[in-house]
């Protein structure tokens, strides 16, 4: 599946239509080059889930719980991991299959962990269209 985003503010209203497809247990990746529009795909996904409060990549601390919604939304940020098993020691199955719903930006990077049914979510830019256009493709079956 793919759609088109033609501004921040779109991608931004597709991460709304994700969140408020999510359901418990529900795993998603969001890949894409710095910024492509991870951050901005996730805080639209957390509306979609009713939360209100700030929504912040997190870059240093890894995972970011909000709890505020309709179910617990985890937001990690892998970038910085250096090797994939140390997610096991931040608790890592806790999130995956707790009572809440992941989304994991640079996903890519620890895809051996996670089970055959996320979601990957992929945002890329085409220069050709502008400096705000982004094509937005997922693979996976919304469950």
């Amino acid at each position: 599946m793919k759609y088109e985003s033609f501004n921040a503010k779109e991608t931004e209203k597709l991460g709304v239509l994700f969140g408020g497809m999510a359901k418990k247990g529900n795993i998603y990746t969001l890949s894409g080059d710095l910024g492509a529009g991870k951050t901005v795909l996730s805080k639209g996904f957390a509306m979609g889930l009713g939360i209100r409060e700030p929504v912040s990549s997190p870059t240093f601390t890894i995972v970011n719980e909000y709890t505020s919604g309709v179910m617990p939304f985890y937001h990690f940020d892998v970038y910085r991991i250096s090797d994939p098993e140390e997610m096991y020691e931040i608790g890592l199955d806790d999130y995956l299959y707790g009572d809440g719903v992941c989304l994991i930006e640079w996903g890519e990077l620890i895809d051996e962990l996670l089970p055959e049914e996320t979601i990957r979510i992929r945002i890329d830019r085409d220069p050709e269209k502008g400096d705000d256009y982004r094509i937005v493709s997922i693979r996976g079956e919304w469950r």
